[in-house]
């Protein structure tokens, strides 16, 4: 007779759902682009028949298909005692002040008010922003910049998880 199979561990407790989530998706315009460059790729293979200029075609969709999407399919959230943006996880006891900056004050935090060892999720189609300081004093990071289209939200959402 064979030992019985282990019961599965206890499934843990559902955690608790984000205070804020936001993906950043490109905007329409982009998608538009997306069908131009589709066309493209089947134009530059019309001279070779009918099924290289669908093949170009195909190809030529897939591909900026999958740029456009991979780039514009930043998140930021707001989860389980952490601020997650993109690829970075930072728990909120690190963070400090959140600003809010409208589309004039984010362009220049983008630029000349800019720190080149800040960590920037920035969106160029996202005129708005949020600058959250970063207090850990093992950090190097001053601050993080995330492009957001809902900045009041997010800014909310950080100081109650705070909280």
């Amino acid at each position: 007779m064979q030992p019985s199979a282990p019961s599965p561990a206890p499934s843990p407790a559902p955690s608790a759902p984000p205070r804020f989530d936001e993906r950043l998706k490109a905007p329409g315009s982009w998608w538009a682009i997306v069908a131009l460059l589709a066309l493209s790729g089947g134009l530059i293979m019309f001279p070779l028949g009918t099924v290289p200029t669908l093949g170009g075609l195909l190809v030529a969709a897939v591909l900026a298909g999958v740029a456009v999407s991979s780039y514009g399919s930043a998140r930021i959230r707001v989860v389980a005692g952490s601020l997650v943006a993109g690829d970075a996880r930072i728990p909120v006891t690190a963070l400090g002040a959140a600003e809010v900056l409208d589309a004039e004050e984010a362009r220049a935090w983008r630029t000349h008010k800019a720190d080149p060892r800040a960590f920037m999720l920035m969106r160029s189609y996202v005129p708005e922003a949020v600058r959250v300081v970063v207090t850990d004093p093992a950090d190097p990071t001053p601050y993080v910049y995330l492009s957001s289209r809902d900045p009041e939200a997010l800014v909310a959402a950080l100081e109650a998880e705070r909280a």
